[in-house]
C-alpha cells in the first residue's frame, strides 16, 4: 500500500492507496513541520491518527511532502521518525514545493505556494529547482497567512485599521498583548497561530483595506519569489494554497501589472497527487 502525505504547518492530508491505486481512506492530522514542532510533537501527532496507525505495517511506501523539509537535516528528522513507525515502508520526503508541481503541471512553469507559509519554484518539465531556500515565517514568506497575520495584528496596535475593521477584528479574536506574545513566543507553532487572523480577511466582506493590504503582500511576493525568475516572462506561473485561492482576483490584477501568465490555482494539491502517484502505479505494471 502507497501512503502520501501533503503536509503544511498547520494540517497535513493523508491518502493510502492500494497496489491497484483504489483510495483505502483519506484522513488528515495536525500540521508536521520539522523547521518548528519537536521530534517527540511530530510522533506525537502521527500516532493520534486512527488511521494511519491501524494500517501502519501494512504501508510499503510513504511519500511525505512538506513544509519544513528544505535541508537534509530536516528530511532526514522526518524521514527517520517515519522508519521508526511505518517499519514495512520505503519512506521518501521531499519539501512541498514537489507537491505544489505534482500537482498542477506536467510542463515548464514556475509553481507558487501561498499558504501558511509561502515558497516558489521553477520546474522545467522534469526537475524542481527552488533557487532561494525559505528561511521560514520570521524573515520570508510574503504573502502567507502568516504574513497577512502579521499584518493585521500590526495594523489593529498601530491603530492603522478602519474603525469599522477593527471593532470586528476585536469580536473575533483574543487581542490581549499577554496572550498574542505567549503563542508567539512560547507555544508550538507560532506561524500557524499568525495565519490563522489572516482568515479575517476571507470571512469578511472584501474592503479596500482588506485589498490594499493583499495587494501590498501579492506583490512583494512577485518581487522577491516570481520575477527574480528569467522564465518568469515566458511560462505560465501556478499557485497552490488556501490564500492563493481566496485571492485570486489580486494575483490576476499583479500578474497584469508585471506582464507575466497565470496558470492554475487550486487550493490543496492532495488530490493532484494522488492522479500523479496514480500514474506512477501504472507504469510500475507496463
Amino acid at each position: 500500500m502507497i501512503l502520501i502525505a501533503d503536509g503544511g504547518s498547520t494540517k497535513a492530508d493523508w491518502i493510502l492507496l492500494d497496489k491497484e491505486g483504489n483510495q483505502v481512506f483519506k484522513t488528515r492530522t495536525e500540521g508536521l513541520n520539522p523547521e518548528i514542532l519537536s521530534a517527540d510533537l511530530l510522533k506525537a501527532r502521527i500516532q493520534a491518527n486512527e488511521e494511519i496507525t491501524s494500517h501502519k505495517d501494512k504501508v510499503t511506501e510513504v511519500y511525505f511532502y512538506g513544509a519544513g523539509c528544505g535541508t537534509e537535516r530536516l528530511t532526514s528528522l522526518l524521514k527517520s521518525i517515519f522508519e521508526s513507525f511505518f517499519k514495512n515502508a520505503e519512506i521518501v520526503v521531499k519539501e512541498d514545493t514537489f507537491a505544489a508541481v505534482y500537482a498542477v503541471t506536467t510542463k515548464p512553469g514556475l509553481v507558487c505556494i501561498l499558504g501558511t507559509g509561502s515558497n516558489s519554484c521553477y520546474f522545467d518539465g522534469k526537475n524542481v529547482d527552488v533557487r532561494v531556500p525559505s528561511l521560514g515565517y520570521i524573515l520570508m514568506d510574503e504573502a502567507s497567512g502568516n504574513y497577512f497575520g502579521k499584518k493585521l495584528i500590526r495594523d489593529y496596535y498601530y491603530d492603522k485599521m478602519p474603525k469599522t475593521i477593527a471593532k470586528l477584528f476585536e469580536a473575533q479574536f483574543d487581542l490581549d498583548a499577554d496572550v498574542i506574545k505567549r503563542n508567539i513566543y512560547k507555544e508550538q507553532n507560532p506561524n500557524a497561530y499568525l495565519a490563522h487572523f489572516a482568515e479575517f480577511i476571507f470571512k469578511n466582506d472584501r474592503t479596500p483595506y482588506f485589498n490594499k493590504v493583499l495587494q501590498k503582500g501579492i506583490k512583494e511576493f512577485f518581487v522577491n519569489r516570481i520575477l527574480p525568475y528569467q522564465e518568469s516572462a515566458n511560462v505560465p506561473i501556478h499557485f497552490v494554497g488556501s490564500i492563493a485561492f481566496f485571492s485570486q482576483d489580486i494575483i490576476n490584477d499583479v500578474a497584469r501589472y508585471y506582464m507575466v501568465e497565470i496558470g492554475k490555482i487550486i487550493r490543496r494539491p492532495i488530490d493532484g497527487l494522488i492522479e500523479y502517484h496514480r500514474e506512477k502505479i501504472k507504469l510500475k505494471k507496463v
